[in-house]
């Protein structure tokens, strides 16, 4: 069992996901970023200083000043703006897989579409005899 799971985790398929799953991992970590720390305070300053990660609607009817203070009091919350980051975070993340399978597949078809050229084989021993035998029958014939 244990040689059963080991010719398993070797496989190239596990390895190729595992590496996958890790790169979209630190992938995930910078699209955060990028959105957090780069995309929407731009955002917010437009909007008339907006800070999207602050809008929420707390279920109990109480005011908090901040989305902190109201997890601080244990208050549900609907957190609109944290959504809002999500949505924008999927987005770029959709665009960029987007971008690389779009480029996967025209490389394929340029593949496809333009094959090298195949060399035939050099003929065998038995072909280049045969032909001599051949050429030989028809020199005889003609004399």
């Amino acid at each position: 069992m244990l040689k059963e799971f080991k010719e398993f985790a070797v496989r190239g398929n596990v390895l190729d996901l595992a590496v996958g799953v890790i790169i979209g991992a630190a992938f995930g970590k910078v699209i955060t970023s990028l959105v957090d720390d780069i995309i929407m305070p731009p955002i917010g300053v437009v909007t008339g200083g907006v800070d999207f990660s602050n809008i929420f609607i707390p279920l109990n009817g109480a005011d908090y000043a901040s989305l902190a203070q109201a997890r601080q009091a244990g208050a549900p919350t609907l957190n609109i703006g944290l959504f809002i980051n999500a949505v924008v975070k999927f987005l770029i993340v959709a665009v960029v897989l987007f971008a690389v399978v779009k480029a996967l597949n025209m490389m394929k078809r340029k593949a496809a579409a333009d094959p090298t050229p195949e060399v035939p084989a050099p003929p065998t021993k038995q072909e280049v005899l045969l032909t001599e035998i051949r050429d030989a029958l028809v020199a005889r014939e003609k004399a």
